[in-house]
């Protein structure tokens, strides 16, 4: 209960701060991904929008204290099965219910920083997207879907966020 008042109240704070068409109602994208970026050092602009996204359950462009509350939960709270389905769903950009090769590559390339001067960056992520398919792809589709997605992860929990950094730390 006195983590759910917290959150409750931080909500306010934001609200209050937040000078948008929504004030008294919930706040935007931007105060969302502000939020995210200074709580959990979330930066990915992507993953950022995706799991803006999933709070936003009515797609009104705005977060109402229910999604900030329930969405957080899951973030901070949630189990494994909240965590996989979260994690599927920032992945799923097209929400079709499959990570393409496509998607995979659209998150590993906003997610990484390719150093090596010798390689052509797009080679390394296409790679990674060709190992990650021989690990996770369990029916041999050249695609994830949420089963294929929930058996990696439940045998190697490392896989959770395969594609980019869409959980808070541990911190």
């Amino acid at each position: 209960k006195s983590e759910v008042e917290c959150l409750v109240s931080l909500f306010d704070t934001l609200v209050a701060k937040a000078s948008s068409d929504f004030a008294g109602v919930g706040f935007n994208r931007i105060v969302f991904r502000d939020t995210l970026h200074s709580a959990f050092g979330m930066t990915d602009d992507v993953v950022l929008d995706r799991v803006f996204s999933i709070f936003d359950r009515d797609n009104n462009g705005c977060i109402t204290v229910v999604e900030w509350v329930e969405g957080l939960g899951v973030l901070l709270r949630g189990t494994l099965d909240e965590k996989i389905k979260h994690c599927f769903q920032v992945y799923d950009l097209n929400s079709d219910g499959y990570i393409s090769r496509e998607e995979m590559f659209q998150m590993l390339k906003n997610s990484l920083l390719i150093q090596s001067a010798d390689e052509e960056p797009d080679e390394g992520i296409k790679d990674l997207v060709e190992i990650a398919l021989k690990k996770m792809d369990h029916d041999h589709d050249g695609k994830l879907s949420f089963t294929d997605f929930e058996k990696a992860v439940r045998d190697e929990n490392l896989l959770l966020e395969a594609f980019g950094p869409c959980l808070p730390d541990i911190k």
